[in-house]
């Protein structure tokens, strides 16, 4: 019996210590569609506004002390992340089937340019320009409402294409991608 309370004792410990414990910062999320059959996703941590509206983008904003700057990892945490089972066309750029890291170069704030790199599995704040497959202008456009939380989003867009849109606080940018 006491070996029973004592169990009991250390499983209402755990579950108060678990259920304490705070969401993650920037969660981890993924966005997933089929292109000619093949799945195409995006990986990446979701960081949120939390009230730095206007103080994200820019030298001076918080994107603006990665170490990478005007190269950001568009996302939070580790680099994000595109696997594909289709080889793909990203406005333009051949894209082989296998992994690669986003980043996206935010210098001219409208003008973003889209940067598919092959190294992976690599921290968000570590970038090789030597690795970049190659990069792609992105099209710029203001979302009705302020994004709080950074989202990724594939749409079709007719004829066998879809767009890659992300959006976060004010800013939305997007390419077009279809299978190869």
């Amino acid at each position: 019996m006491k070996r029973l309370l004592v169990c009991m004792g250390l499983f209402v410990a755990t579950a108060a210590t678990l259920s304490a414990q705070k969401a993650p910062a920037s969660p981890a999320a993924t966005e997933t569609t089929v292109l000619a059959g093949k799945t195409v996703s995006i990986t990446y941590n979701s960081p949120g506004v939390k009230g730095r509206a206007g103080h994200l983008f820019g030298k001076d904003g918080k994107i603006g002390q990665d170490p990478t700057y005007p190269v950001w990892r568009a996302g939070a945490n580790a680099a994000t992340k595109l696997h594909t089972d289709a080889d793909l066309e990203i406005a333009g750029l051949k894209v082989p089937k296998g992994d690669y890291t986003l980043y996206v170069d935010v210098s001219d704030a409208a003008k973003w340019v889209l940067i598919v790199n092959k190294q992976v599995g690599q921290w968000g704040t570590v970038y090789d320009k030597a690795q970049d497959l190659g990069r792609v202008p992105m099209s710029m456009s203001t979302p009705p409402l302020m994004v709080e939380n950074l989202k990724y989003a594939f749409s079709e867009a007719g004829a066998g294409k879809h767009a890659l849109t992300l959006c976060w606080e004010n800013v939305c940018a997007s390419v077009s991608i279809a299978a190869r």
